[in-house]
């Protein structure tokens, strides 16, 4: 048999499949390569238009799989699949992997929903998820990502994000601080009122407008609890909430106002 016609036919065989395959890997990774460099292009122009930074992270991951579903696509038909059997092969995969990833769609249509109704945004202080409390720092597909006061990141799924109760703390762009303080019995309200504005007055986020109140909340079984809420810029809640803590003790302890710790009253009987 002759060799060198076989040879002939094998050269000929890898060239002619071998061809297509080659330019369809060199579409996906060309292809894959401007779809990333598109979506971030998109992405970079939100933002320079000032589009919520909510929405910018969404709307990139969402143009990036379409168009790289689009190259596979196109590369299907590169090496003789037809299109159209190629969409029906991925249809029928889709509706497949519907049911086996059915939580993983649950998050993603809550992230589009939260995104559509927008409880939240990026920056702003929430509690969500059966109670992570954190700072905003992303709106995924499938998740929101928290950065706690302690600097740990938090990722809570979206599904459980909807289904959950969602507290914006910061949302309203100010917010009142809720403080409660207790008294002894002996102390004058009067005197533990005006420390406590005092301190109010003297923090420098607290706003005077509108204007820090304090009211007597409770006649509690070891003090009298005072409360108060002064307001400031949502992104300085922690700050006035560690600066009231710290400094109204510290004026208590200046003007002799105690702060009582429970305590109970124990009565001897001699019984004869």
């Amino acid at each position: 048999m002759d060799t060198s016609f076989l040879d002939l036919i094998t050269i000929e065989n890898i060239i002619a499949y071998g061809t297509p395959v080659v330019g369809a890997i060199l579409v996906i990774i060309i292809g894959f390569w401007i779809a990333n460099a598109i979506s971030k292009m998109v992405a970079k122009r939100m933002k320079k238009n000032g589009v919520d930074d909510t929405i910018t992270p969404f709307v990139q991951s969402l143009i990036g799989t379409g168009l790289k579903v689009m190259v596979l696509i196109a590369a299907a038909g590169m090496v003789g699949i037809e299109v159209a059997g190629f969409v029906a092969i991925l249809a029928a995969a889709s509706f497949a992997l519907g049911f086996a990833l059915q939580g993983t769609l649950a998050h993603f249509a809550a992230g589009v929903m939260l995104l559509f109704f927008r409880p939240y945004k990026v920056g702003d202080l929430v509690t969500i998820g059966g109670g992570q409390t954190g700072t905003v720092e992303e709106l995924a597909i499938f998740n929101t990502i928290l950065a706690t006061l302690d600097n740990k990141r938090v990722i809570v799924p979206n599904g459980t994000v909807g289904s959950n109760i969602i507290t914006n703390i910061s949302g309203q762009g100010i917010i009142g601080v809720e403080l409660t303080y207790g008294i002894g019995y002996n102390d004058s309200i009067d005197a533990a009122r005006e420390a406590i504005l005092a301190v109010g007055k003297a923090c420098p986020w607290i706003l005077d407008d509108p204007a820090q109140g304090v009211v007597v909340a409770e006649h509690g079984e070891s003090s009298v609890n005072l409360a108060t809420r002064p307001f400031c810029k949502s992104e300085h809640y922690w700050d006035t909430f560690f600066y009231m803590q710290e400094n109204v003790k510290k004026e208590f302890d200046k003007r002799g106002i105690s702060i009582p710790f429970p305590q109970q009253d124990v009565h001897m009987h001699n019984v004869q």
